[in-house]
């Protein structure tokens, strides 16, 4: 049977299937073929994809074309094993990949934000960020979206304390024991300090003059949906890293247009019921209302702006009230015994007229 006689036999037994059924297989296969694509999209990977693909699409033609009546067996045997060793190959090469895929796949709302949250978390971080881009020391901090970031990160101490700007910056001064290192935002929490994160390949980098803190937010950005923060400590420039790729130097305005994109970004598409939130953070003034409450009420508050966020201010604000209670009973009777006082006048007055008209009698 030569060439053309198999064509024709393929596409005859082609006429044979339903229309719909060929359908429903290509739209099967396209959308298997869109999420390879996706996951590779931008990585070694996807060079040595398109050669396998390449070498399958050729060898699939050769096998239908021209296998069959005892001709080209051996080719016939080696695609029959082709598939299995192209399977094995996949798992070995691609592991890093697929490893990611499996992680995006898996991917869960362990971050549960509010606007207000998102906002808070925007001003603190980039307030923070200013002042070391400024000061030109170096951090690196990471804000957990997603997925979890227990199983990706090494060492580390343990903090569970509240985010804010000088926390922040403390950490990451010069000479600090854990400035060195990775810093976790985990909600309006700092979960930990201190923590080593996966190094990026060389060739990962778009510039091979950036150092190993830009290495470790590109590669811990490449293994899951976290958004880093680096400052330079030898420029001060700011970046974020997220899904491997690294932007260029930020301004504060963009630094801080692009977190709350990408954090609100998260709100939009969370599901909800997959893991148990964060703990609650008590609500306390974000460093930009703490700035505008310390000139608005004057260092008489000093007492109030310094207590601890988590204490209850009630007692305060009834303390007031019975103080003004008590200074509006004083008034009172303030007043009443300046009534008293006039009645006294009022009745000598009257006792002086008398004591006048009986003398004139006498």
């Amino acid at each position: 049977m030569g060439v053309l006689d198999r064509i024709q036999s393929l596409q005859s037994r082609l006429l044979t299937y339903q229309w719909w059924e060929i359908a429903v297989e290509f739209a099967i296969i396209w959308l298997v073929v869109w999420l390879v694509v996706r996951f590779v999209q931008g990585t070694r990977a996807a060079g040595a994809l398109k050669g396998l693909l390449v070498i399958l699409i050729i060898l699939t033609v050769m096998s239908r074309l021209f296998g069959g009546d005892g001709s080209f067996q051996r080719l016939g045997l080696l695609y029959d094993k082709f598939l299995a060793l192209v399977a094995i190959a996949l798992v070995v090469i691609f592991q890093p990949e697929l490893r990611r895929a499996l992680v995006r796949l898996g991917e869960t709302g362990f971050l549960r934000s509010t606007p207000k949250d998102i906002r808070i978390i925007v001003e603190e971080v980039s307030d923070a960020v200013e002042y070391l881009g400024r000061a030109k020391f170096g951090a690196l901090i990471v804000i957990e979206r997603q997925t979890k970031l227990s199983g990706l990160v090494e060492g580390g101490t343990k903090m569970g304390a509240e985010l804010s700007s000088r926390l922040l910056q403390a950490i990451f001064f010069p000479g600090a024991s854990l400035h060195d290192l990775a810093c976790i935002v985990r909600g309006r929490v700092i979960d930990s300090a201190g923590v080593q994160l996966p190094l990026a390949d060389p060739q990962d980098m778009p510039d091979p003059r950036l150092g190993s803190r830009h290495r470790a937010a590109v590669g811990l950005s490449q293994e899951c949906d976290a958004l880093v923060v680096v400052v330079s400590e030898e420029t001060g420039n700011i970046r974020i890293a997220e899904r491997g790729k690294l932007t260029k130097p930020l301004t504060i305005e963009q630094f801080n247009e692009i977190l709350t994109q990408r954090l609100t970004s998260v709100i939009d598409r969370r599901r909800t019921g997959s893991a148990m939130p964060p703990p609650p953070v008590p609500d306390v003034p974000t460093a930009a209302e703490r700035r505008e409450l310390a000139m608005a009420e004057g260092p008489s508050n000093d007492s109030i702006m310094g207590a601890h966020p988590g204490d209850s201010i009630a007692g305060e604000t009834l303390a007031g009230a019975s103080l003004a209670g008590d200074t509006s009973m004083n008034d009172a009777t303030n007043a009443g015994s300046s009534m008293d006082l006039g009645i006294s006048s009022s009745d000598s007055s009257a006792a002086g007229v008398t004591a006048g008209d009986n003398e004139r009698k006498a």
